[in-house]
């Protein structure tokens, strides 16, 4: 048999170490000895002796203010040995190497996987006080270890060494050092331009030194169950 489809490009890419690699650029390969983090749903495909374990709300249970949030944290647990493949909706997706003394806020729609090894918390994004009805929570992940990340489109990574505005729902993770808040868009300019709504109804500030990572699409709002529109995102999926 022969195509194009079995071209050395689409095989399944293989190592000597165990781990997170990228398959491809929209593909995540976790070559499991052990245990990992992942997003319920994520899993495409599998070999091996794999277990998943869905741990619903417990999953950030010692970190989840749910009388914040009133929902669960879909994540799931993977342990055993084998091939676990990952993907989301066809997003790109990303590996970051987090070592000592790295922290890193990351929108929670944005998380495909983890190496269990990191501490994860749910935070306050600061600054944004009672800015909007949501947006205010962030997931934050230290210690060492690997996380894989999804973006909607190529990214730019901007290196934040002047005051710094994003669109909440475009911003995909960020430097947890870094000094973030909200801004009405009339107070930066943007409410009117020649007559007309920018559609652009907060927008976020960075300043400091590190870094933001900002996607070429815009996350939609997500409606929780009985809670009011969220404008950034920020936690998406993850809570709902």
């Amino acid at each position: 048999m022969r195509s194009e489809l079995f071209s050395a490009e689409n095989l399944e890419k293989e190592s000597a170490q165990p781990g997170m690699r990228l398959q491809n650029s929209k593909m995540l390969k976790i070559e499991l000895n052990g245990e990992a983090m992942a997003r319920v749903g994520s899993m495409v495909a599998y070999q091996g002796n794999v277990q998943f374990q869905a741990l619903g709300s417990g999953g950030l249970g010692k970190f989840l203010k749910q009388k914040l949030t009133g929902e669960g944290v879909p994540l799931m647990k993977v342990t055993g040995q084998g091939d676990v493949f990952l993907a989301e909706l066809a997003k790109d997706v990303h590996i970051i190497d987090l070592e000592p003394g790295d922290a890193l806020s990351i929108n929670g729609s944005s998380v495909l996987a983890f190496d269990s090894t990191l501490q994860y918390d749910i935070r306050m994004v600061g600054g944004a006080g009672m800015a909007s009805s949501s947006g205010l929570f962030n997931c934050v992940f230290s210690g060492y270890g690997r996380i894989a990340i999804t973006t909607k489109g190529t990214p730019v990574v901007l290196n934040v060494d002047a005051p710094t505005y994003v669109d909440p729902q475009a911003a995909v993770c960020w430097s947890a050092n870094l000094q973030t808040g909200y801004h009405r868009a009339e107070q930066l300019g943007l409410g009117t331009l020649l007559g007309r709504r920018t559609g652009e109804s907060f927008t976020m500030s960075f300043a400091g030194q590190g870094f933001v990572v900002v996607q070429p699409s815009e996350e939609p709002p997500v409606l929780g169950s009985g809670q009011q529109q969220q404008e950034g995102g920020l936690l998406g999926g993850l809570l709902s």
